[in-house]
């Protein structure tokens, strides 16, 4: 299959990005890369253009997943706080943002435990965890805090894969009993 004209090749990178999320939600990561280049419209030679190896892909995938967390707490950090706990409060509020579709969050939390079986994604997503508990842990906030209130926002987060996710009254709640946490 040809390129679709007038597609970047950068949106040509998230096309398939996307397939490939979706085509491991839907067959796991034993899906082939015939799979997914179908699923994104575009020829096998066009993928491997890409993404020279599926391994690749995969890397790249779960690293746009790790990256788009990143980039929602960084959105999340309040301009006017200069407090010791800045960072830790971003956090809160991206883990515990309800502006997301429930069923979105869930099909996300399936697709990390799926890419988590791979050794090189789960060493990536160790790094990426090694990370964020240094950056949390520099916060200024005393660690036994941090730990209480991260664990507390991740525990939330991930609640719609269990099908029981927190309406928004509760998850506004939670958050600001945990913001509270860190200013006190």
């Amino acid at each position: 299959m040809p390129r679709k004209a007038g597609r970047s090749p950068e949106e040509t990178r998230r096309t398939l990005l996307d397939a490939a999320a979706a085509v491991i939600r839907s067959r796991g990561v034993s899906a082939s890369l015939d799979d997914i280049a179908r699923a994104a419209g575009v020829s096998k030679g066009g993928l491997l253009y890409h993404f020279p190896a599926k391994d690749a892909l995969v890397r790249t995938l779960a690293q746009d997943l790790l990256d788009a967390f990143r980039t929602e707490v960084e959105a999340a950090h309040d301009p006017a706080d200069t407090a010791p706990g800045r960072l830790t409060r971003a956090y809160v509020r991206a883990s515990l943002d309800t502006s997301h579709d429930e069923v979105a969050v869930r099909e996300n939390i399936a697709l990390i435990a799926l890419l988590i079986s791979i050794p090189e994604v789960a060493e990536l997503a160790r790094a990426d965890a090694r990370r964020w508990e240094r950056e949390l842990h520099d916060d200024g906030l005393p660690p036994d805090v941090v730990t209480l209130v991260v664990a507390a926002a991740d525990g939330a987060s991930t609640a719609p894969l269990w099908g029981v996710g927190l309406d928004v009254a509760a998850a506004r709640k939670l958050e600001r009993q945990l913001l509270a946490l860190t200013l006190g």
